[in-house]
Parts: C-alpha cells; sequence; structure tokens
C-alpha cells in the first residue's frame, strides 16, 4: 500500500439552491434525482474520468429517510449511471454531511484505498423538515444533559448573542445586510453561475421548469426592513429570518482525488487539502463550533490565523460568524471572509453546504493567485464545529 498521499480537490458543482415549501423550486422534485444531477454534471465536466475510475460515492443528508434514505450514496449513483461496480454510502454529521463526506472520502485517498470519489450532500428540508421522525432520548432533559434550547437551532442562536453581548441585533442585521449585496455582486460578476448546473423541475400545476439561479437572495434588503422583522424564538431577541440561513432545498457534490492520479487523468485540480478538523462543543451554544474546530486544523496544519487568506464561513446565523470573527480578532467587512457573500443570502440546505463553501473557495483562489491558504468552516447542530484548511494550487509563490 502506497504512503499517505496528497488530496485534490478537482471539481465542485450543485444545483440553485430553492425556498422550501410548497411554492419553492423543487417542491415536487425528488431530493435523489438533485443528487442524480450533480454527479451527471460532475463526470460531463471531467470527460478524462472514466466512470470506471470513481472508487467511492459519498452523499449526506442530515433526515435519511424517504428520498433521501436508501443509503443515497449507492443509490444515487446507480440512478446517474455510474458502472454498478462503483459503491455508495450515506453519511450524517448534520450542517456538516457534505463536509464530512470529503473529509472521510479524503482519508481513504489519503491512506491508499482510494484513488478518485465523489462527495456531496442534499437536503429537501420541504420533502423532510429538520428533525423529521427523530425520537431524541428523554434522558437528554431530565438528566441535564443538555438544556432545552439545545434542540432548537434559533434558540441556541440566541444563546450566542447572550455569551456575546457585544453582538447586538444591529450588528448581526448590518453582517446580513452585507451578505445579501454580496451575492447580488457576485451574480452580477457572473461568480456564481459557472458552477450551478441547471436543474429541471416540475409542478403538476405548473408543467415543467428549470432551475439556473438560487432562489433564497434577496438583493435590496435594506437595514430598515431586517429592523422590522418578528424574533420567533425569543420575545424581544435578536434572532430573525433575515440574519439567519433560509429552510432550503438543493444539492452539492465534489470530486475528490489523489495528486497523482490527476496528474495521471490529465485533472487539473483546483486546491489541495492541507488538514481538517472536527470539535464539539455545548449543544446550547452550537454556534461557537467553528471556533475550536479552526483552531485544531490550523495546529495540524503548522499555521497561525494570520496565514489565512480567504474564509468561507457557513452562515447558519449572523451571530455565529460574527462570535468566530471577534474571537480571531478579524473585522466584520473583511474581505477575506465569505467574498461572495454567504447562506443568509444563497440558503443553508443541512447536509449539501459544506461543498457550497468549498466549490466558492475554489473559484476565489483561481482569482487570487496572491492568497496561499484558506479555509471552509461551519457550526453543526448537536454543539460542533469543522473545518478544512486548503492550499491554493493557482499560488503564484509555488511557480
Amino acid at each position: 500500500m502506497p504512503p499517505s498521499r496528497d488530496v485534490v480537490f478537482v471539481d465542485g458543482v450543485r444545483t440553485p439552491f430553492g425556498r422550501s415549501g410548497p411554492k419553492g423550486l423543487y417542491a415536487e422534485t425528488r431530493a435523489d434525482d438533485l443528487v442524480v444531477r450533480v454527479i451527471r454534471e460532475l463526470m460531463r465536466r471531467n470527460p478524462q474520468l472514466p466512470p470506471e475510475r470513481v472508487d467511492e460515492v459519498a452523499i449526506a443528508a442530515t433526515t435519511q429517510i424517504g428520498d433521501q434514505g436508501l443509503t443515497i450514496g449507492r443509490s444515487a449513483a446507480v440512478l446517474a449511471g455510474l458502472p454498478k461496480s462503483v459503491p455508495g454510502y450515506a453519511i450524517d454529521r448534520m450542517c456538516a454531511g457534505a463536509m464530512t463526506a470529503v473529509t472521510n472520502v479524503a482519508g481513504g485517498i489519503a491512506f491508499g484505498a482510494y484513488d478518485v470519489a465523489i462527495a456531496g450532500g442534499v437536503e429537501h428540508m420541504g420533502r423532510h423538515p429538520m428533525g423529521e421522525g427523530v425520537d431524541p432520548n428523554p434522558r437528554f432533559l431530565s438528566e441535564k444533559l443538555v438544556d432545552g434550547s439545545a434542540l432548537i437551532m434559533g434558540m441556541t442562536a440566541e444563546n450566542l448573542h447572550d455569551r456575546y453581548p457585544a453582538i447586538t441585533k444591529e450588528r448581526a442585521d448590518a453582517y446580513a445586510v452585507a451578505s445579501q449585496d454580496k451575492v447580488a455582486k457576485a451574480y452580477a460578476n457572473n461568480k456564481i453561475q459557472p458552477d450551478l448546473v441547471p436543474t429541471a423541475t416540475r409542478k403538476a400545476a405548473e408543467g415543467w421548469g428549470l432551475a439556473t439561479e438560487d432562489e433564497p437572495p434577496r438583493p435590496g434588503t435594506t437595514l430598515e426592513g431586517l429592523a422590522a422583522l418578528k424574533t420567533p424564538f425569543r420575545p424581544h431577541g435578536h434572532v430573525t429570518a433575515g440574519n439567519s440561513a433560509g429552510i432550503n432545498d438543493g444539492a452539492t457534490g465534489s470530486l475528490i482525488a489523489a495528486a497523482d492520479t490527476a496528474v495521471e487523468l490529465g485533472m487539473t485540480p483546483k486546491m489541495k487539502l492541507v488538514s481538517y478538523a472536527f470539535a464539539g462543543v455545548d449543544p446550547e451554544v452550537m454556534g461557537v463550533g467553528p471556533i475550536p474546530s479552526t483552531e485544531r486544523a490550523l495546529r495540524l496544519a503548522g499555521l497561525s490565523i494570520g496565514d489565512i487568506g480567504l474564509f468561507e464561513i457557513n452562515e447558519a446565523f449572523a451571530v455565529q460568524v460574527l462570535a468566530f470573527l471577534d474571537h480571531f480578532g478579524i473585522d466584520d467587512e473583511d474581505p477575506r471572509v465569505n467574498p461572495y457573500g454567504g447562506a443568509i443570502a444563497f440558503g443553508h440546505p443541512l447536509a449539501s453546504s459544506g461543498v457550497r463553501l468549498m466549490t466558492q473557495l475554489a473559484r476565489e483562489f483561481g482569482e487570487r493567485p496572491d492568497v496561499r491558504y484558506g479555509i471552509t468552516t461551519m457550526c453543526v447542530g448537536m454543539g460542533m464545529g469543522g473545518t478544512v484548511v486548503w492550499e491554493n494550487l493557482a499560488w503564484e509563490g509555488a511557480k
């Protein structure tokens, strides 16, 4: 068996994200069909890769029932037309599902078990709301293992505001407005569209349609508009629909490979995996999870926060991003942070979002040869954080 090999991110694509609910883009579209669309697009965009060379398909879903069940990595691979010899499996680490799919297959590649894998995630929150069918053990509350708020993500965000009184509602709203503005600008400059796969939609009353752009963004969002929104998780609270990610549907996928295999097949990777880490925190303040996971990932990489030139942070809630920035001494408006905007505008279809972060970082790397290192990081339900450190293969210092 070969020694540990370098692991690279070759390509990433995603469906446009939709708003969940009966009027959303994908209201009558199956979750597994969204994954099929992503897998087929990855293979179409990378014709150098023979389908039989795909060694694994790892697909995450938080709610693994219905059309998100049946070990969706395998079932979607078969539906997508990959050879029956290609295995697959399903993953659940809530919001960090797709991130974990990537780190899992990356470990297999580094170890020598795989050469090339597809990793991604899907969440159809319209069909399968977060928590559908779950039966939390009563001991969580009866033995006070967690506070009751730990199981309601919006309440954990309010808890963060309590812990960080310097993060006011006004500051969270200002961050949310900036995210919407950055997404609108990124769309205007064609930064997002190249990695979206047009996806067929169908509704019985309307017939066929084609999703070509994200549905959740609300360009023109203002501070005044956000200030008027209700705070559903606490009277006179801080967390609103405007400074949080929405409830969304969508799928993502990536091609992860050994660096030597990418060379052999003539593929052009965009970034190299340097390190990754997951960490646990008190579930009541799950939003702080990216802080210890980032500290650990940086320590494993032998880097400091000052070495990071680009940050892709999942915006589950504005307060959670701002807590991360405050901890590391980064300004709210630092241009290194989510240059194209984030989940407050794009949406957050739980298990799929980790690969959206990676796909955007890869594109940003291509535009920034002066930047060597970047991170993708996110908070995770039940009190966790995940961080992956990446090296820019277009870095001018490597030449």
